[in-house]
């Protein structure tokens, strides 16, 4: 009997925490995706992982959303053969790690900081937390969650059996 327990508790631990990993973020909060907005700012405490998802909400026909490479976003050049996002409410799911670049193609809009640039991480790199304030492990134990408040426990009743 405890050893059944014991193995739905690991069982539980395990799986609960890769269920709460995905994050869904709305760029630039309640400002949303405008221009004259501190996107590097908004970017330094976040930890983006594969999974995660990026809501770009606005109003149309005022801005969109397009994926460019580092050297548009530098230079605030929309491609030629670019197909905007212009929804209002555009989300992207980070389905690949390395560095991502997103610009609003409207005039002027980039070059007044409308543009965004966050590293994804892959499921490696992210499961390999940093001793600080802005790691993994402190942002899941800090979240609040519900979930990871559950899987503490199960955690620590593990210990204690």
């Amino acid at each position: 009997m405890a050893s059944n327990w014991f193995l739905t508790l690991a069982i539980v631990a395990i799986v609960l925490p890769a269920v709460a990993t995905a994050t869904e973020y709305i760029v630039g909060d309640n400002a949303g995706w405008t221009s004259s907005f501190d996107y590097q700012n908004w970017t330094k405490d976040k930890v983006f992982r594969v999974g995660d998802k990026l809501v770009f909400k606005y109003t149309p026909p005022n801005h969109n959303v397009i994926k460019v490479n580092g050297t548009d976003f530098q230079n605030c050049t929309v491609p030629k053969f670019s197909d905007p996002l212009a929804t209002g409410n555009d989300t992207i799911t980070l389905a690949a790690p390395g560095k991502k670049w997103y610009i609003c193609g409207k005039s002027g809009h980039c070059a007044s900081g409308q543009k965004l640039v966050i590293n994804v991480l892959s499921d490696d790199q992210a499961s390999a937390p940093t001793p600080s304030d802005n790691s993994a492990a402190y942002k899941i134990m800090s979240s609040g969650s519900p979930i990871v408040a559950a899987a503490m426990v199960l955690m620590a009743l593990m210990i204690m059996v």
